[in-house]
């Protein structure tokens, strides 16, 4: 796992200056503390940060092939590099190391392009290819690991693992995006459709960028898509034999390292799993790692416990106090663009515990969008149903009245929290989705913002770009197209950054099992009612659990890291609340309204209304603006 940047001039190639690129490396140090390395030629330059995971020392980074016609920098892993090199060599090539670094570079000789489908694994990586003067930046699947960039005032275009790399840059401009404020007002997080800072943009999840010395540059292409219209068939019982080998190969793919390894253990169905299969794998026991809470509502200990005492696990966990919000400066910092995930807290933690004891860590990630398991999602299903059998013309009225009307309870039973629904079934699928993934609604957002911010965004709204990947998915159903945005839109903005930020913020390496490619294809082929069965989401996956894992452990209700967001802004973060938008960051941009946003503060405090999501949002995105030092 490393930080990888460089700087490229495609349409006139003139001189880099190595030290600009060691300071953009320098800025990524966290992300590899083990090594450093700048190479440049007429027209780029590559920077490297090393974090030491395979082949400890014979790996060192750019990396060159004998011939010196391609050069590398690489952040991530190669999963499948000793068949890839196997093949390799029977073509022919010769390796000098033994890491999967010096195996893409060899696949690109062999296959271009489309080596990137032989690839399985979480990459970003920059190849630049000395005989055809071209620079080949490309995207894992998935998204796991990022890759922004952005063209600069003298032509070139500069590149790097996070937004700190290219803002030691000193050509990039900080300027807001305010279509950026919108997308993150919608969801809490930036999309990768956008940046915070205009002109700066992210390499999409499955896409690959293909650079030309002489040539304009053209735009990203996509390799990879899931497709959600095929369908598996087969018993209940062949379907789960297949699903247990593909989850098998996952985890046993993914426990290749030179360094100690280990596993997140909250407890719940995904880690539990990942757990299982890692003990089965490994003559050793599993190294496994929890967070739990000072307060018995928030701490799931007892479950991790209990399924590390199960599988002999070599079990470590840390208590943390739900006054634990202290470091959200140094959170906002560790991801530069504004994230109001409050659970990127606790994962920080469970971070911070495991690199104590390994260098890599296996994770949980990617079974809830793969798999049908969030609520959401399982709601979605059976509204899809109710959509199916009333005409909108209906549908829209009735409902629409009925949302309107039934009042907010957030305090009441689930089944009587019904607002939410019926609103969302007055709308179509897409819109009602996007309005259950929203943390803030667009009625609520216009509030918050000055007429002149409302204006730049020229009718654009952040729940648009979700709609309409919704509708354009390669998928049959409303659960399909669910669980496509949720793995193309939510997870590599959400889930796979809050990951990534939180673990190389201590220089941990985080792997994913349940986003191994064949494993999330096969997902996608299962019929509905292998994903969704009544008011089970991950049904077929729970099923195929069941020869490892106890009843308890599969079927309780999901939780989660939940962080007391609203009780720390009615209590100790009661100023920090009353403060938003008074100083600061965000009062410079003149985007808000400073009276809105005491009202709403105001009314949260006063334990009037649960605007806790939201301030936190506010919140958030004000020590994001301050620390970066941009303006409107």
């Amino acid at each position: 796992m490393c930080g990888i940047a460089g700087i490229f001039h495609a349409e006139t190639p003139k001189p880099v200056d190595p030290s600009r690129v060691e300071r953009m490396c320098d800025a990524l140090a966290h992300r590899g503390p083990d090594g450093a390395g700048v190479w440049t030629d007429q027209g780029v330059g590559l920077g490297h940060r090393r974090l030491s995971i395979i082949d400890l020392a014979g790996s060192p980074q750019p990396m060159h092939t004998p011939d010196g016609r391609a050069v590398i920098v690489f952040n991530g892993e190669i999963y499948n590099f000793r068949e890839l090199r196997r093949e390799l060599e029977q073509a022919g090539f010769t390796f000098r190391t033994s890491g999967d670094t010096e195996v893409i570079l060899a696949a690109w000789q062999r296959w271009g392009v489309d080596c990137l489908k032989r690839l399985d694994g979480m990459f970003a990586f920059a190849l630049f290819d000395r005989d055809k003067r071209q620079l080949f930046l490309a995207r894992d699947r998935f998204g796991v690991k990022p890759l922004f960039y952005a063209p600069l005032s003298d032509g070139s275009i500069a590149f790097a693992s996070e937004l700190k790399g290219l803002l030691a840059h000193p050509q990039l401009r900080r300027r807001i995006n305010p279509q950026a404020i919108e997308a993150y007002m919608t969801w809490g997080y930036v999309p990768d459709t956008h940046s915070i800072l205009a002109g700066v943009e992210k390499l999409p999840a499955g896409h690959f960028w293909l650079l030309e010395q002489g040539r304009a540059p053209g735009r990203p292409q996509r390799w990879w898509d899931i497709d959600f219209t095929q369908r598996e068939r087969g018993s209940e019982a062949d379907l789960s034999a297949q699903l247990v080998h593909l989850l098998r190969e996952g985890v046993r793919s993914r426990m290749v390292a030179d360094v100690p390894l280990g596993a997140f253990l909250s407890g719940g169905v995904d880690s539990s799993g990942v757990v299982a299969l890692m003990s089965e794998a490994s003559s050793q026991p599993v190294q496994t790692c929890s967070i739990g809470f000072d307060v018995a509502a928030y701490d799931e200990t007892s479950y991790a416990r209990q399924v590390a005492a199960k599988f002999g696990a070599d079990h470590a966990e840390r208590i943390v106090a739900t006054d634990d919000f202290s470091a959200i400066d140094q959170l906002a910092a560790m991801f530069d663009e504004p994230f109001a995930d409050a659970s990127a807290l606790p994962t920080w933690r469970v971070c911070q515990l495991a690199r104590e004891r390994v260098t890599v860590a296996l994770s949980g990630d990617g079974a809830d969008e793969a798999f049908g398991g969030y609520r959401r999602q399982v709601f979605h299903h059976h509204e899809e149903r109710a959509r199916s059998i009333l005409p909108a013309g209906l549908r829209a009225p009735l409902f629409g009245t009925l949302g309107r009307a039934w009042p907010k309870a957030d305090w009441a039973p689930r089944p009587l929290r019904a607002k939410a629904t019926l609103l969302a079934l007055a709308e179509s699928g897409e819109e009602g989705y996007a309005r259950g993934l929203s943390v803030t609604l667009p009625d609520a957002r216009r509030a918050l913002y000055s007429d002149s911010f409302t204006a730049s965004l020229e009718g654009f709204r952040g729940e648009d770009e979700l709609i309409a990947l919704m509708r354009a998915a390669p998928g049959r159903s409303g659960l399909d197209r669910a669980q496509y945005a949720d793995l193309m839109f939510w997870m590599p903005g959400d889930i796979l950054t809050k990951v990534d930020r939180t673990s190389m913020a201590v220089s941990l390496e985080a792997r994913e099992p349940l986003l191994d490619h064949r494993l999330v294809e096969f997902a996608a082929r299962l019929p509905e009612g292998m994903r969704v069965k009544g008011s089970t989401g991950k049904y077929l996956l729970k099923k195929s659990l069941e020869r490892y894992l106890p009843h308890d452990i599969l079927y309780r209700p999901k939780q989660g890291f939940v962080t007391p967001i609203a009780e720390w802004l009615r209590g100790p973060l009661a100023g920090a609340a009353r403060g938003i938008g008074v100083s600061g960051g965000l009062a410079q941009t003149g985007f808000f309204d400073p009276q809105a946003i005491s009202a709403m503060a105001e009314a949260h405090i006063a334990g009037r209304v649960d605007h806790s999501r939201t301030l936190w949002q506010l919140l958030m995105l004000e020590k994001s603006l301050t620390q970066l030092g941009v303006s409107g």
